[in-house]
């Protein structure tokens, strides 16, 4: 998947606010902390126009009973994009979300921004009284995720992670047949991300940013730099902003591995990678990257298991290019977006294959939004689902193998690994619940 400037590059937030009214809008009774019923329309508003976050409001929007109301980004362009998608005329824009998060007649927002965006405004939606729906990973660090999981639970308010992966059919099945034995005892899984990315994303020099773009708000909580179109546009490959395929796609594998195995955290984590493909280029993260993360003992694995993970950026020659395979005594399983195979190890052959349906990810949602149902895969899954990228990248940061105390959340007997659990924030933002 090549990252265009239509693909998710940002924050929720753009151009002057257009005070321009909903044409027959009204506010519900008991405010926005109230979900709205069965037979009521819910009001939903996009924070980042970018591309994933259209494409979120676009899969909403078809849901019978929600129309969107406002939208917000830094970037003007994106914004009237938005706007335009949303419906026109009648649709409210802001440039700040904080200003949104005042409308008493939204019920829930979409945050299809930028990864280093997505736990500030969660903390604010939830404060505010709004459902949420967030794309994932869930922040830049792991202190961020389980910031937006106190958040939701504070406030009580749903919040769902934009892992889609976990509301397909053939994910659900899957998940059953590893739970119930099909593949014996687990040992280890395998999950990877190829792509071509070759040559790179090149090395532009700093210039002033675009005159539609508010440059400062982007920057927003992480440190102050000049604009540079390769952070604007690829920001995954940076640090402040993202955490490379290894977190930042690969979140969706977490996510299945997770809940198909019942664990939730692993309890080592060591990596290796660097640029071994790209040629000149100004980006952060490896062209090439493998990580091993070790679990416990769960429910299908009784001594524990391993996780490998592998990113090439420079040849997506591979069997499947996004995948996992579950490796078990009796049988193994590949598993992916297209659907399950099975193969019985004693026969060497494959016994069972299962074509992958559409994802009912959004209507999942909403449904929860009207319940006001705690999802399956809320914020606390998501932060879960987020964690084992964040730790292999602390140790590829640091350069060796680090230990994990899931309960505590913390690095055990390492304090340069310990410093990269939290991010310290640009003033005058704090992360705060």
């Amino acid at each position: 998947m090549s990252i265009k400037p239509t693909r998710r590059t940002f924050l929720g937030t753009s151009a002057a606010a257009a005070a321009t009214a909903w044409a027959g809008a009204r506010p519900y009774a008991a405010g926005a902390a109230a979900s709205p019923g069965p037979a009521e329309t819910v009001n939903i508003a996009l924070i980042g126009c970018g591309g994933q976050g259209r494409y979120d409001m676009g899969q909403l929007m078809a849901v019978p009973g929600v129309r969107a109301v406002a939208v917000c980004d830094v970037h003007q362009t994106r914004l009237a994009e938005a706007r335009k998608q949303a419906g026109g005329e009648k649709v409210l824009t802001y440039r700040d979300y904080r200003k949104l998060l005042q409308n008493k007649d939204i019920h829930a927002v979409v945050i299809g921004t930028i990864g280093h965006w997505h736990v500030l405004p969660v903390i604010d939606a939830c404060k505010a009284g709004k459902d949420v729906y967030v794309e994932k990973p869930l922040g830049t660090s792991i202190g961020e995720g389980r910031a937006a999981v106190e958040a939701a639970r504070k406030y009580g308010r749903v919040v769902q992670i934009g892992t889609q992966q976990h509301s397909q059919e053939h994910y659900q099945k899957a998940v059953e047949l590893i739970q119930k034995g099909r593949l014996g005892e687990i040992t280890e899984v395998k999950v990877w991300d190829m792509d071509y990315h070759w040559p790179g994303f090149g090395s532009p020099p700093d210039q002033q940013p675009p005159k539609e773009l508010d440059w400062d708000f982007w920057v927003g909580p992480s440190p102050e730099v000049p604009y540079n179109r390769n952070r604007y546009f690829h920001h995954y490959w940076f640090f402040d902003y993202g955490g490379g395929w290894q977190l930042d796609w690969a979140v969706h594998h977490y996510d299945i591995v997770n809940w198909a195995m019942g664990v939730k955290e692993p309890i080592a984590a060591t990596a290796i990678g660097g640029k071994y493909g790209f040629k000149e280029d100004n980006t952060q993260w490896p062209d090439t990257f493998s990580g091993i993360l070790e679990y416990g003992p769960g429910p299908v694995a009784r001594k524990g298991f391993i996780l490998q993970y592998t990113y090439r950026g420079c040849c997506r020659r591979e069997h499947r290019s996004h995948c996992k395979t579950f490796f078990g005594s009796e049988a193994s399983m590949i598993l992916d977006r297209g659907g399950y195979t099975i193969r019985v190890e004693k026969e060497m052959k494959d016994v069972e294959t299962f074509a992958g349906g559409p994802p009912m990810h959004h209507k999942v949602f909403i449904d929860n939004v009207r319940a006001h149902k705690k999802p399956e895969n809320d914020v606390e899954s998501g932060h879960h689902a987020s964690n084992p990228g964040h730790l292999m990248n602390i140790a590829w940061k640091v350069g060796r193998r680090i230990r994990w105390d899931g309960a505590k959340e913390q690095v055990i007997d390492d304090a340069e690994a310990s410093a990269l659990v939290h991010k310290k924030y640009r003033a005058p933002w704090k992360l705060e619940v």
